[in-house]
């Protein structure tokens, strides 16, 4: 049986950690109220906790404050999604080109040996193993950079647009496209080319920003 969000604790975790990640999750959808009363008997938090938790939600983009209506899940647009892409984009191309320049003989082996497994699962048809694997290769290129300002603020950004990256993970033929762009990112950046792990980053978003499109006009056709 799955484990929801109301059967963890926290522990030692704060109350900001669980209610996030019950939202990237997906157990919090979007436009859903957080109720204060609510929230604390679910985290075992004070009222104060849980109150000073949804401020700072808030100022990181994943909750919204409505008047008169009190804290609710912020919806992300298209747009935005799009928009939050772009700016990965460029933050995404530093943490590459930075890993090139610093990465070490065991990161490298690191890297190769996660570009192996992405494969297998590709060829296995295990999206959902390929999906963790993407997220645990882009975080390990934006820790192997030593880029910490731009590491911090794309776990932000990975937080909000996280429902479109798992509607676009769940596309059919998705892993076979994105499957090669990862192992360029891999290939340069193993190789000590900053210029090229760059531009293997940009040509990577690029692609995703072009697949939220798409999937987005199947779901929400234009009518005449």
């Amino acid at each position: 049986m799955t484990e929801s969000a109301a059967d963890r604790q926290p522990g030692d975790r704060s109350v900001v950690a669980a209610v996030r990640d019950a939202i990237v999750r997906g157990e919090f959808v979007p436009n859903q109220r957080l109720v204060e009363a609510d929230l604390s008997a679910q985290f075992r938090a004070s009222r104060a906790t849980v109150r000073a938790a949804l401020i700072e939600l808030t100022n990181e983009g994943l909750v919204e404050r409505v008047q008169n209506r009190g804290a609710r899940v912020r919806a992300v647009s298209l747009e935005e999604a799009v928009e939050i892409s772009e700016v990965r984009m460029m933050l995404e191309s530093l943490c590459a080109a930075k890993a090139a320049e610093r990465i070490s003989d065991a990161e490298v082996g690191e890297l190769r040996e996660l570009g192996e497994r992405m494969q297998m699962a590709v060829a296995g048809g295990d999206v959902v193993g390929y999906s963790g694997l993407n997220q645990r290769l882009h975080r390990r290129v934006r820790e192997i950079s030593g880029q910490r300002t731009a590491a911090q603020v794309l776990e932000r950004l990975r937080g909000q647009s996280v429902r479109h990256q798992f509607r676009l993970a769940m596309r059919p033929g998705r892993p076979q496209v994105s499957l090669p762009e990862h192992l360029a990112i891999i290939d340069a950046i193993c190789a000590n080319h900053p210029d090229e792990a760059a531009e293997a980053a940009r040509r990577h978003l690029s692609s995703v920003i072009e697949a939220l499109k798409a999937a987005d006009a199947e779901v929400s056709p234009l009518h005449p």
